[in-house]
C-alpha cells in the first residue's frame, strides 16, 4: 500500500487538519468540507470546552489553556480510523502521522482585522493575530511540523474562496486511493 508524505499509509480515508490565524475561515471551511465529504469535523475549541482538556482559563488572552497531552489521548483512536478534519489554529503538537494534508488558510490583513474585531477581539488579542498572519507563523510552523508534500496554503478572503478550497479538497479526498 502506497503511502503518503506523512507515512499513513494510503488505506481507508485521509484525516485533514485545517489551520490558520483566527478568523481565517477554518470553522467555515471544515464544516462544508464535512458536509462534502462526511468525514467527522473535530473541532479542538469545542472538544477543549466539552471535555475540559485544559489547564485553566487564560484572562489575558480570553481562552483556555489547552492541555496538548490531553487532547492528543482524546484523539488518538479517531485519527487512526482516518477521515477527520481537525480544525484548530496550531497544529505543532498532533503527531505528524495523523495527518495526510495540512492545510493552512490565509486571508489578507484588512479583511481579517475586520472578522476579528467583529468578534470582540482587541488590544493584545487583536495585535497578536494580525502580526501572526502578517509574518505567516502559522504556514512556517506547519511546514516545520509536517512533511512540505502535504502543506498547502490557500486564500481564505471572500465565500468564494472557501467555496473553491472546499471543492479542491472535496477533489483531493476523492481521489485519495487513486494517489500513487
Amino acid at each position: 500500500m502506497a503511502q503518503n508524505g506523512s507515512g499513513r499509509k494510503k488505506e481507508g480515508k485521509p484525516n485533514i487538519l485545517i489551520t490558520g490565524t483566527p478568523g481565517t475561515g477554518k470553522t467555515t471551511t471544515a464544516s462544508a468540507l464535512s458536509e462534502s465529504t462526511q468525514f467527522r469535523h473535530i473541532n479542538i475549541g469545542d472538544l477543549v470546552k466539552e471535555k475540559n482538556l485544559h489547564d485553566g482559563w487564560d484572562d489575558q488572552f480570553d481562552c483556555y489553556l489547552i492541555n496538548e497531552d490531553l487532547v492528543c489521548d482524546e484523539l488518538d483512536d479517531l485519527m487512526e480510523e482516518g477521515g477527520n478534519i481537525v480544525d484548530y489554529h496550531g497544529g505543532d503538537f498532533f503527531p505528524e502521522r495523523w495527518f495526510d494534508r495540512v492545510v493552512v488558510l490565509q486571508t489578507e490583513n484588512s479583511v481579517l482585522y475586520d472578522r476579528l474585531t467583529k468578534r470582540g477581539y482587541t488590544g493584545q488579542k487583536l495585535t497578536n493575530n494580525i502580526e501572526c498572519e502578517i509574518f505567516q507563523v502559522l504556514l512556517e510552523e506547519a511546514k516545520e511540523s509536517y512533511p512540505e508534500e502535504i502543506v498547502v496554503a490557500v486564500r481564505s478572503n471572500t465565500i468564494d474562496d472557501i467555496n473553491r478550497n472546499v471543492a479542491t479538497l472535496t477533489d483531493w479526498v476523492r481521489s485519495w486511493s487513486c494517489l500513487p
